[in-house]
This record gives C-alpha cells, sequence and structure tokens, in this order.
C-alpha cells in the first residue's frame, strides 16, 4: 500500500462525503432504547440506519452486500459482507444510537445542530459513533482503489450499544452464519489518550447499574413537624453508600468487586501515564481552578481503567429547588452506576452490592436495591506481534509517532461477547474519543484530523492482516 495515495484518498472522500453525512447523522435525535422507549414509533433510529445505508450503498465496493436486518421489536442491524482475496474473515463493529441530550451545551453548540469549529465537528453522536460505518468502508476502499488484498470483511454496526447490546446477542445468533470466525476484530468505538497517535484499547470496564431506595414515609408531611422523630431518608441513603464506599477517598470497600491487576497492564499504564503526563486529570472540565489530584498519573489511569469505582447519575424523590418546600420527604431514590474491573464477574459483582445495602436495614425505613443491568468488562488477549507491528508501522506512517496502549474506563458489551465467541481472535479496538470529546456530556465532537488519519491506520492494519494471514498458510 502507499501510504501517500492511502493519505491522499482518505483524506479527501471524509472532506467530500464523510463530513456532510456526519453533519445529518447528527441532527437526527436516535437516542438508545432505554432513553427513548417509543424509539421505534418516534423513527429516529430507522432513518438512521437508513441513511447510513444508502451512504454504503453509493461506495464501488465490488461484491458487496448491505442489508437492514431486523427482528420485530428489537432495534435494527446494518450488516455488510465484502468479499475479499482470502477465506479469512476480519468483523468491524460500530453503533449507531445515542446518548441523549444532557444539559450544559455551550450556546453556540447545539446536540442536534452540527458545527465545525477548530477542527472539531460538534454534536451529539458524531464521534461516538457515527464515524464507524463510514470509517471501516473508507479504509476497506483505500485498500481496493490502490488493488491491495485484503481479507474477506464483515461489518456489523448496532443499534442498542448506549443501552448495554440488549438486542445484539439476538442478532449475533440469527447471522452466526454469516458472519464465521474472524481472526480479527476491528472496533471503531473507544478512547484515544491523544490526538496525536494511534492508541490501541487493551481492556475495558463492566458497568453494574441499579436503583437505591430509602422509604420513610407514604407521603410528606410538613418536616417541623416531623424531623427530630422520623429519620431522614437522604441521611439513610449517605449511610447505606458508605457501606460500598470510602466517602473520603471514593475506593469501593466490597472485596467482591475488586480483582488482580495483570503486570502487562501494569506495565502499559505506566508507560501511558509517562506519555499522557498532566492531560490525565487536566483533558476534565474540572470546576476548580489548577486542578491537582494527589495521586500519580500512573495511579490515575489505574483507578480508571482497572478498579471499581461509583458515581450517581440520578435521582427520583427529591423536588427542584424552586418546589422544594418544607416537607419532609417520604422516599429518596438514587440512580448507582459502578464500573467494574475488566475481569469481575458483573452478576456477582450486582449480588454483592445488592447483599452489603439490603443487609441489616437501618431502623424504621424500608431499603431496596434493584438491579437495572449488569455488563461484563473485557481484557484483551496477548498481542499478536504481527499486530503490534502493524499498529507500530500505522501510527508512524501517519500520525509520525509510535502506537501506544491503554485501558478504558467505559464498556463495550459486544467486545466481552466476542471475545468469548472468538478467543482466537485478535482485537484492534480504538477510537476518536480523546481529551475533552466528552461523549456522553454536553459539547461532544470528533476531532476531524484524527479520524483521517485513524481511518488510515485501520486500512495499514487490514493490508498487514492479510499478508500475515497469507504468508503463514504459505510457510506451512
Amino acid at each position: 500500500m502507499d501510504t501517500s495515495k492511502t493519505e491522499t484518498f482518505v483524506n479527501d472522500l471524509w472532506d467530500s462525503s464523510i463530513i456532510p453525512e456526519l453533519e445529518e447523522y447528527i441532527r437526527l435525535p436516535n437516542k438508545s432504547p432505554i432513553f427513548d422507549p417509543d424509539w421505534e414509533a418516534n423513527g429516529h433510529m430507522e432513518k438512521a440506519v437508513r441513511m447510513l445505508e444508502a451512504w454504503c450503498r453509493q461506495q464501488p465496493i465490488d461484491g458487496m452486500t448491505i442489508e437492514v436486518v431486523k427482528i420485530e421489536g428489537r432495534t435494527p442491524v446494518l450488516f455488510i459482507d465484502i468479499p475479499g482475496d482470502s477465506d479469512d474473515v476480519v468483523l468491524l463493529y460500530g453503533h449507531y444510537d445515542k446518548q441523549p441530550e444532557f444539559s450544559g451545551w455551550d450556546e453556540d453548540l447545539h446536540p442536534w445542530e452540527p458545527k465545525i469549529k477548530d477542527g472539531k465537528l460538534y454534536g451529539r453522536g458524531g464521534a461516538d459513533d457515527g464515524y464507524a460505518t463510514y470509517g471501516s468502508l473508507t479504509a476497506i476502499r483505500a485498500l481496493r482503489e490502490q488493488g491491495v488484498p485484503h481479507a474477506h470483511c464483515v461489518v456489523i454496526i448496532e443499534g442498542c450499544e448506549e443501552s448495554g447490546s440488549f438486542d445484539l446477542p439476538y442478532y449475533i445468533e440469527l447471522l452466526e452464519d454469516r458472519i464465521g470466525s474472524p481472526d480479527l476484530v476491528v472496533c471503531l468505538d473507544a478512547e484515544c489518550g491523544n490526538y496525536d497517535q494511534l492508541w490501541c484499547t487493551t481492556s475495558l470496564r463492566g458497568n453494574l447499574t441499579g436503583t437505591l431506595r430509602v422509604d420513610v414515609l407514604t407521603e410528606g408531611v410538613h418536616s417541623g413537624s416531623a424531623t427530630g422523630v422520623v429519620p431522614s431518608a437522604f441521611r439513610v441513603l449517605r449511610q447505606l453508600l458508605s457501606r460500598i464506599e470510602d466517602e473520603q477517598t471514593g475506593q469501593i470497600t466490597l472485596d467482591g468487586l475488586h480483582v488482580d491487576i495483570p503486570e502487562q497492564r501494569i506495565g502499559q499504564a505506566e508507560r501511558a501515564a509517562e506519555t499522557l503526563g498532566a492531560s490525565v486529570y487536566e483533558k476534565y472540565p474540572w470546576a476548580v481552578d489548577d486542578p491537582s489530584p494527589s495521586e500519580t498519573h500512573f495511579e490515575l489511569l489505574l483507578n480508571n481503567t482497572w478498579r471499581p469505582t461509583l458515581t450517581i447519575t440520578g435521582s427520583e424523590g427529591v423536588p427542584e429547588l424552586v418546589n422544594a418546600g418544607n416537607v419532609q420527604l417520604p422516599f429518596v431514590t438514587l440512580k448507582l452506576s459502578f464500573r467494574l474491573p475488566p475481569t469481575c464477574d458483573a452478576d456477582e459483582a450486582a449480588a454483592v452490592v445488592k447483599s452489603a445495602l439490603e443487609a441489616d436495614t437501618p431502623p424504621l425505613c424500608k431499603v431496596s436495591f434493584n438491579v437495572d443491568s449488569t455488563m461484563a468488562g473485557w481484557n484483551a488477549p496477548p498481542v499478536a506481534e504481527w499486530l503490534e507491528a502493524s499498529m507500530h508501522k500505522a501510527s508512524e506512517a501517519f500520525f509520525d509517532k509510535p502506537s501506544m496502549y491503554m485501558g478504558t474506563g467505559g464498556t463495550i458489551p459486544f467486545m466481552g461477547m466476542l471475545g468469548e465467541m472468538f478467543p482466537q481472535a485478535q482485537f484492534l479496538i480504538t477510537g476518536l474519543l480523546g481529551p475533552k470529546s466528552n461523549a456522553h456530556g454536553p459539547n461532544e465532537f470528533l476531532h476531524i484530523e484524527t479520524g483521517k488519519r485513524l481511518t488510515s491506520c485501520v486500512a495499514q492494519v487490514l493490508e498487514d492482516h492479510f499478508v500475515y494471514r497469507t504468508s503463514g498458510r504459505k510457510a506451512a
């Protein structure tokens, strides 16, 4: 592959076609099913997947077949089959559903209105994960334009990832024979430590969500009448949370949620910390000036990728300030979101948390913890020599810097599923979610130049995969 020609082709296609398509994609509020229970009636999901399908059909890739696969009541999957020059299979993955709007967008930005500013495309879903479909097919086209061979490629773009991919297993079972047995999986839905080089994700944390509710009354009563007699539901919640989290450090105190961190991941975190420095924490929109965490950059990375954490993501029973009268609240409910170490069993963790919160109920109240979802994490198998060499080669060619490894604090349920199904497969898990890209919050953006370079890197890896697999058979 001529890297200069690849770079020119990819950059031109991004500028002329992909960016305009992404702008239209951003305008579609196709929120994931958990955030839009009426997604089917609202029609945004259908519009999004048909938009992706239409663009794919415009791409001149000989032999390519494209299908929007539907199971009744489940979000559609875009399934693309591209014959290759060998029987080896590469699976490329992405998703087209989105997180909700969230609040706090800058005055000149809006979740459903695209805007390009300072080389970034702002809007919900562009970086998470609208570009995956376009990037995958463009990488393949870059090879085809030069007559460079590649393996049989299968592209799966789902519509349920932000809800935990609960629809996806049904499609994997339905499409099992058509997927085959991939020996390389390329996922364009992950993070990058910076925008200066290719980053490969080596692990993903799991996720456990649930609602913790404390009831003290059947209805609200005058606070002057009840306080001092009726316990505060909020105070009881504070007690319960202290059973599972150290409020001084944020460390989870339940042994069942911790795992031993592999030595290889520790070494990779050390090297990533050296490369990233203070950007490990400076990338966040802190409320304080000049933040300076007490932990080292290395420890912060491990906290974010291999240690369990808890955050409160929502509440019920607490009125907005404008409606906050002098009333003793009858109940308070908190939405708890745990990030679990990659090798932690999410279902076992849920049982541990439920037991800790519901045992020995404090006096004069009812306590319940209901598990909403459990999603397994993922730890990559050892990286093959050919893939490591290919990633370095690609990063040097298109970023002028070597590639790097890092764990990711988020969750991609499909990776754990694939890891179990195809234990011999290699994984290139990468993406555009870098510093301040803020995928689930306000001001989400896609770093355009990195998107172009990443697409070219995928093309390089696809070529090297074909060379490795075919040369191995010739040698045998």
